[in-house]
């Protein structure tokens, strides 16, 4: 079972924050329908016949489109390639929710629903220059619940300048008032290409320090399992069987493939990645040219991945997983690297499965590079 990706590469406006690929011109908007729809068609050797049971749309901003364009999309994926889609994800934000698209998109088939909510404070929102307010963030969850949808992911920030401990805790309250299934939270990172990396660049912008930074990421974890949320993955939380199934393909070492400008694709030996460049991209699917870029990966490239998705989630790395698809030599290089680990109780081996617990899933990219294997 794999997962397909499409990335939708336009939004209405700028975050401060983001660094993902997308346009905020909407000039090319029908000439890129058509050109997602082809790549889907032409890549559907990529997986090897592998049946597709999860199918996201991503961006940007997948809302840009409207239902009936989005399930053009998915029904070119169903068309061309094996599929038991059990789980179909539309990413969105707040103000484009209204209930009568909220009612389309569950009628073209999405049965789950990730809002990129941030916050709940106006002050945080305006800084961060999201399109919503504080009370289209309140509104939005009970819309999508009075539109069936009861798969709804949201996404906090926290970490924010300004932000106080007592605002972080009472955005978690709020979101847990709220009755979701699943919470994706992350601290705010300050890219380089981003408007808050040009600001910190000119003495404009400050990031908070790593205790304060410490704190906040307690009080998540704390607030939320105390809430009923499963800490499954460094910065993801669900209820009991609501894990993201898409993303969960991502961190298990299963095979995906991405569609759009930016997108990428893995196939157990190889990724591979699209250009990030919207008219590149279009020019090249009119054209029949390339439009990607694609990485053989060495057996220690693949291993390393594997450490590196894996120990991101609560099961961690199948030890029997390993053996068999690295050997001896690689197995052996795992055992003695986590050594120093497992005594001192940062790693746990309970015979099946070796895996970081929770608590010290803020050192996880640590650990991680320590057993990474690097070629002599």
């Amino acid at each position: 079972m794999a997962g397909l990706y499409i990335h939708i590469p336009f939004c209405k406006k700028l975050c401060s924050y983001c660094d993902f690929y997308f346009s905020v011109s909407l000039a090319n908007k029908d000439e890129m329908l058509t050109a997602l729809a082809k790549e889907i068609a032409d890549r559907k050797d990529y997986l090897g016949g592998e049946t597709i049971s999860t199918l996201y749309f991503g961006g940007g901003t997948p809302t840009i489109y409207s239902s009936a364009e989005l399930k053009r999309l998915a029904d070119k994926v169903m068309e061309c390639y094996p599929w038991q889609i059990e789980e179909l994800t539309v990413e969105a934000n707040p103000d484009d929710l209204t209930p009568k698209y909220l009612r389309e998109l569950r009628a073209m088939g999405a049965n789950r629903l990730s809002i990129g909510i941030q916050s709940f404070i106006e002050r945080d929102l305006a800084l961060m220059n999201r399109r919503h307010d504080a009370q289209m963030a309140l509104d939005v969850v009970p819309m999508a619940q009075a539109a069936g949808f009861d798969n709804i992911s949201i996404d906090l920030i926290y970490g924010i300048p300004g932000q106080t401990e007592q605002e972080w805790m009472d955005n978690l309250d709020t979101a847990l008032s709220l009755n979701v299934q699943h919470i994706s939270s992350y601290h705010l990172s300050i890219e380089p290409k981003t408007v808050f990396g040009n600001q910190m660049r000119r003495g404009l912008f400050h990031p908070i320090d790593d205790e304060a930074s410490e704190r906040l990421y307690r009080h998540l974890e704390d607030k939320l399992t105390r809430g009923g949320f499963e800490h499954y993955e460094v910065s993801n939380f669900a209820k009991p069987g609501f894990y993201s199934k898409h993303n969960t393909s991502y961190w298990t070492y299963a095979k995906y493939i991405g569609i759009g400008p930016s997108a990428h694709s893995f196939d157990g030996a190889s990724r591979q990645w699209n250009v990030a460049n919207n008219k590149k991209y279009l020019n090249a699917l009119a054209k029949n040219l390339p439009y990607w870029e694609r990485e053989q990966m060495t057996t220690a490239e693949q291993y390393n991945e594997l450490i590196l998705t894996s120990l991101r989630t609560a099961w961690g790395i199948s030890k029997k997983k390993l053996e068999r698809r690295f050997g001896e030599r690689l197995t052996g290089y795992f055992y003695k690297a986590i050594e120093p680990y497992t005594k001192c109780g940062k790693l746990i081996d309970d015979g099946d499965v070796v895996r970081i617990p929770t608590e010290h899933f803020l050192l996880s990219d640590g650990i991680m590079a320590d057993l990474f294997f690097v070629e002599p």
